[in-house]
């Protein structure tokens, strides 16, 4: 099964703090163990919604609107697509990742890592063969992680 980690973001990464470089060596060493055990299959940080667009359908039109968006706490700050055997794993593994961040940055950090299961169709019907696959997914240039070849 696989499962997508939505990490929420923050007022500090909605304002584009850097975050703590102990933090980043910490979840880098995490995921490089993950993906070396076929648990991550890809994982990425976002930049703020400044940089970014929010598109919205309404009244027969498709509308644009450029960043910064409300409510930085429902934004997401980064995602990782992991396998795992069970939903009770998978939020085990999301419980790791933010222990991870309470280690390094203080039992007062606060954060939300959504965990939702990769159903393996798309709208369509049509089966998506990443979903179905245990393999890791393909970086930019069609290559998998540097990681895992």
């Amino acid at each position: 099964m696989q499962f997508m980690m939505v990490i929420k973001g923050d007022k500090d990464y909605e304002a584009g703090v850097p975050p703590d470089p102990r933090l980043m060596a910490a979840i880098g060493k995490h995921t490089e163990e993950m993906i070396k055990a076929g648990v991550v299959l890809a994982t990425a940080g976002l930049e703020p919604s400044a940089k970014g667009a929010l598109l919205r359908a309404s009244g027969g039109t498709v509308r644009v609107v450029d960043g910064p968006f409300a409510e930085a706490k429902e934004l997401i700050g980064g995602f990782a697509i992991i396998r795992a055997d069970s939903k009770a794993e998978a939020i085990r593994l999301g419980t790791e990742f933010l222990a991870l961040h309470q280690q390094i940055l203080g039992p007062t950090w606060e954060g939300e890592c959504e965990v939702r299961e990769v159903s393996g169709y798309s709208p369509a019907g049509i089966p998506m063969p990443c979903a179905q696959s245990n393999e890791p997914l393909a970086a930019p240039g069609g290559r998998a992680p540097a990681a895992t070849r």
